[in-house]
């Protein structure tokens, strides 16, 4: 028996789906016919149309803004992609003012927001891969040492970076960690763990008058490879000094210097930079090496703070190494979430 379909009728006769499309048009309908003919449409909005505009510069002409007045500069660039928000807002309220002239306008900040930041909303995650590596600042205040140690011993990572180790809490990592790394090394408040093993072991001088960066060779199957684990200096927002990151900066271009004269092809920077990407202020170390989250990752990969993530201050850059995928892990005891990332080292970039 041939099988009937079945619509439902509604009070006007047609289907449900095809009532709501009729609301749809109508409610569009009106909305144009309501502006057809209305030339105040190009002359509302002109201070929304001028507001697209400039969002559109800042974002174009960011590497411009300078860093005399409070590091202005990096402020803007260490939340760059966030000046994305404007654009929806902007095409709301474009909407509402019925205003041809500043919806028209919103298509620059929008177009610029793609521009810098649309490769990052496509999922590069591939798959292989010989290295899996971590990286976490685990935070001195954190008030539970071996279930963070836990935590990241559970991603499966054959080498792991902690930073901001407190002497009080090293003994309780090494415990923690020493089931599943055989191989670790300390450096003031950075450590390495690895389940391969590290040789050429020394701090990194970055300019701070104590031990913050380190650097060690790690021996995998597939080959030795330079890793750093490195914490640059924190920032601060004040109001009479503004976004001051002096510290910080000179101990990127220290650590860029490091990085730059080391002998072996690969490398692999792990650490809280305390910086973005899209900072001028990390160009000594940003110039020379490839972010694992730009390159082979999915979205932003924000890691701090870690109850709302806003930035990815956390790093996992990498020279002569090439990156297969990049992710963040869950939240942990910390104020950071850790980040993790994917290589191969048999293959160079």
């Amino acid at each position: 028996m041939a099988q009937q379909a079945y619509v439902t009728e509604t009070a006007d006769g047609g289907s449900g789906p095809e009532r709501q499309r009729g609301r749809f048009r109508r409610l569009l309908g009106g909305t144009v016919s309501g502006w057809r003919g209305d030339r105040r449409i190009w002359r509302r909005g002109i201070v929304l149309a001028a507001l697209a505009v400039v969002v559109a510069l800042v974002m174009l002409l960011h590497a411009q803004i300078p860093n005399a007045v409070g590091n202005l500069g990096s402020l803007t660039e260490t939340f760059l992609p966030w000046l994305g928000l404007f654009v929806p807002v902007l095409l709301l309220l474009g909407f509402l003012r019925k205003s041809a002239t500043a919806l028209i306008a919103v298509v620059l900040p929008a177009a610029v927001w793609l521009n810098l930041f649309g490769g990052l909303l496509s999922d590069k995650n591939g798959t292989g891969g010989d290295l899996t590596v971590v990286t976490h600042n685990v935070n001195a205040e954190n008030a539970d040492p071996s279930g963070t140690a836990r935590d990241v011993a559970a991603s499966g990572a054959d080498v792991v970076a902690l930073e901001e180790l407190t002497a009080s809490a090293v003994p309780v990592y090494e415990k923690s960690l020493a089931s599943t790394y055989r191989y670790h090394a300390v450096e003031g408040t950075v450590g390495l763990w690895s389940k391969y093993p590290l040789t050429g072991v020394k701090a990194v001088d970055i300019k701070l008058g104590w031990t913050r960066a380190m650097r060690a060779t790690v021996t995998a199957p597939d080959g030795q490879v330079a890793v750093y684990v490195a914490h640059m200096p924190s920032v601060r927002v004040k109001m009479e000094a503004g976004f001051t990151a002096r510290q910080r900066d000179t101990s990127a271009d220290a650590l860029g210097e490091a990085i730059a004269d080391e002998k072996l092809p690969r490398k692999i920077l792990l650490g809280d930079l305390n910086g973005t990407m899209n900072d001028r202020a990390l160009n000594a170390v940003t110039s020379q090496m490839r972010s694992t989250q730009g390159a082979a990752g999915s979205g932003f990969g924000f890691s701090w703070p870690a109850s709302f993530p806003m930035a990815r201050i956390d790093q996992i850059m990498v020279q002569g190494v090439e990156p297969v995928s990049s992710w963040t892990l869950p939240e942990t005891g910390s104020d950071h979430l850790p980040v993790a990332a994917r290589v191969n080292l048999a293959t160079s970039s």
